[in-house]
């Protein structure tokens, strides 16, 4: 029998997400899914029930009913109180499961409720920091829009031009941005105010993250004090107090000079860090704006009130606590996307099952069948660490972590090294080696008596070379680790290119063995320079937006 996906309504004030859209329902119907969904869920995200009708959902008239029938119930929020009806926890059915953003540390009660109901919980804020846990990584899905739209929302309140500005009228300066933070909402904001014109830059305790933010066109800020803030897990470590006032020094000088400010900085488990005083706030120019990112968890900003936008010493201070849900269209699909592989990774609907022994689910798991299983043990497997967003992430095991620095550590720039040739590669290069050296004195010195005609000696030259490039671009392109293969053969164009120029001035006269040699050359040449720039084409084609 099938197994039967719930998706309810958010009942959060302001959220307007939903836990899948309905491109996403369609292709869980089409594994095998029946889903039942809340009427009027996907509205405020803009997925009236027809398009969900449309992708093979049942609409559900009331969200007791979805709770009652679903074996799963996917939610955005972590189950809540209902005004004036009781828990959302409590009507989940007695040994159902939900899965959701749950920040177990701050949501102890509700845990209780549903262990009481012998509930299973997935938590997806919970999922370990591993490689191929990517694809279900929700937090960061989630802090990439928070980090755009923070942007947005100071562009809208900032009075002047994101970009410099030369007219007839006059010159207009371009913004000044500091982004402190270079998590994954960090970098999403310093992509987002480059690519509208202004002056980013952008400060971490982790050295580690200037290539990414130099990549994206950001100056990277640090300060004198040499001091790596990087810890086990990906998570900071707590900075010492020399560091800590060298950094509240270098934040008073930049507030004077920048003119916008957009703070992403979260500790997991705990309110946020106070990083922008209120002498800090004063010493901005009039006009300016502040985007807090950590409103949610009290504010990095000292004057900022969660939920609202004030005013202060004539900066806006902007406090939403509800950044992914102001675009909660796309935040549900990547959302949505996010969950899909979840399940999967359980076995999807036909072999759907709580595998503990997959580190991605342990991970996720909080509670199942009535007994709390979290915090989870660390995963068995080791795998490399991606840094992605963590923010208001729980870690699985307490770690000390540091007032000053952004919880969200930035995706790491994966560059595959090249391999060091091997003992294998070395014999063979030996014995290639030997045969060419062997092949060349045969033909030259075999017949001693015989006068070397200008031919002759223009075409062991020439196989000389042919024999040598072909063991060489084998070690070059042996050698090379796979995941830099379709870069290099995009580079080989170049010479590719030689060898049509070189094909088309010596494929010229009558019909001989030179000529054809030349002909296929030209051709296979040309086909190698065509694919070359059609992969390369497509490989760009998903970094665009």
């Amino acid at each position: 029998m099938a197994k039967k996906l719930g998706i309810v309504k958010e009942i959060h004030v302001g959220e307007r997400r939903v836990a899948c859209s309905p491109p996403t329902v369609a292709k869980l119907v089409k594994e095998g899914w029946e889903v039942l969904v809340e009427t009027g869920a996907g509205a405020a995200a803009s997925f009236p029930d027809t398009q969900y009708l449309s992708a093979g959902a049942e609409i559900a008239p009331a969200a007791a009913d979805v709770w009652e029938r679903a074996d799963i119930v996917a939610k955005v929020r972590s189950p809540e109180a209902i005004p004036g009806d009781g828990h959302e926890a409590d009507r989940i059915r007695e040994g159902g499961a939900v899965v959701s953003f749950f920040f177990p540390a701050q949501n102890r009660e509700t845990l209780e409720r549903l262990k009481a109901r012998k509930a299973t919980v997935l938590a997806v804020d919970c999922i370990p920091r591993i490689s191929r846990a990517q694809k279900v990584d929700a937090l960061s899905s989630m802090a990439n829009i928070a980090g755009y739209r923070a942007v947005v929302e100071a562009a809208t309140r900032f009075g002047s031009f994101f970009t410099g500005q030369m007219t007839a009228a006059g010159k207009v300066p371009p913004a000044k941005v500091l982004i402190v933070g270079a998590g994954v909402a960090g970098l999403a904001a310093v992509a987002a105010a480059r690519g509208l014109g202004a002056i980013v830059r952008a400060f971490d305790t982790r050295p580690q993250v200037r290539e990414q933010v130099e990549s994206l066109g950001g100056e990277f800020l640090e300060v004198k004090i040499q001091e790596d803030g990087e810890g086990g897990g990906g998570y900071a470590k707590e900075m010492s107090p020399a560091f800590i006032e060298a950094e509240m020094a270098l934040f008073l000088a930049q507030a004077a000079e920048v003119n916008i400010v957009i703070t992403t900085a979260l500790i997991p488990g705990k309110p946020a860090p106070k990083l922008w005083t209120k002498e800090m706030v004063a010493a901005m120019k009039p006009g300016s704006v502040i985007v807090d990112l950590a409103a949610e968890q009290g504010g990095n900003c000292e004057l900022t009130k969660p939920g609202e936008v004030v005013s202060a010493f004539g900066v806006t201070i902007i406090g939403y606590a509800d950044m992914p849900s102001r675009m909660a269209n796309v935040a549900s699909d990547l959302y949505g996307t996010n969950l899909y592989h979840l399940l999967n990774e359980m076995g999807g609907a036909k072999g759907f099952k709580i595998d503990i022994g997959n580190d991605i689910v342990r991970g996720a798991l909080i509670a199942h069948e009535g007994e709390i299983t979290w915090p989870p043990p660390p995963p068995k497997k080791v795998e490399p660490e991606v840094k992605i967003s963590r923010e208001g992430e729980e870690p699985p095991a307490p770690a000390k972590t540091t007032e000053i620095v952004a919880a969200a550590p930035a995706p790491a720039v994966l560059v595959p090294a090249l391999k060091p040739p091997t003992k294998e590669g070395g014999a063979i290069a030996a014995v290639v080696g030997l045969l060419v050296a062997a092949g060349w004195f045969v033909m030259r010195f075999a017949q001693p008596d015989l006068p070397v005609s200008p031919e002759t000696s223009a075409f062991l030259q020439h196989f000389t070379v042919f024999i040598l490039a072909l063991f060489i671009g084998w070690q070059v392109v042996w050698n090379v680790t796979p995941a830099l293969h379709t870069p290099l053969m995009s580079v080989t164009n170049a010479i590719s290119g030689v060898i049509v120029v070189g094909g088309l001035l010596g494929g010229r006269g009558p019909v001989t063995t030179a000529l054809l040699v030349a002909a296929f050359a030209t051709l296979f040449a040309t086909i190698n320079i065509a694919g070359g720039f059609l992969v390369t084409r497509r490989m760009l084609a998903m970094f665009h937006k």
